[in-house]
């Protein structure tokens, strides 16, 4: 992982840690939160519930939008029903890389 524990680079992606609260009031990305276990995420809300997939896929857009990627190239690769969340972002891993950093900092 990443030296805040956020992401992890990989060959052809970037694997991003997030937390996902489903029924927010707005969707938006809320930067870096520390959990009670020492792990780093970036944090996350939407306005989806948490069914049939919804909010993992408001997830996945609002994180591809906010990166400038497609929205196919962002994906759940672990958690799909957990609020902790592994995402994976298809692309060019140093670029994802500062467009991560530049959220966390927001």
């Amino acid at each position: 992982m990443h030296p805040v524990e956020v992401f992890r680079l990989r060959p052809d992606s970037v694997d991003l840690s997030v937390r996902l609260t489903p029924k927010a009031a707005m969707d938006r990305l809320e930067g870096i939160e520390i959990s009670a276990d020492g792990r780093s995420h970036l944090k996350a809300r939407v306005r989806a519930v948490p069914e049939n997939g919804a909010a993992n896929q408001a997830l996945e857009r609002l994180v591809a939008k906010a990166l400038g990627v497609p929205r196919s190239a962002v994906s759940v690769a672990a958690g799909g029903t957990a609020r902790l969340k592994m995402l994976r972002v298809l692309g060019d891993p140093a670029a994802l890389a500062r467009g991560i950093e530049a959220l966390s900092s927001a």
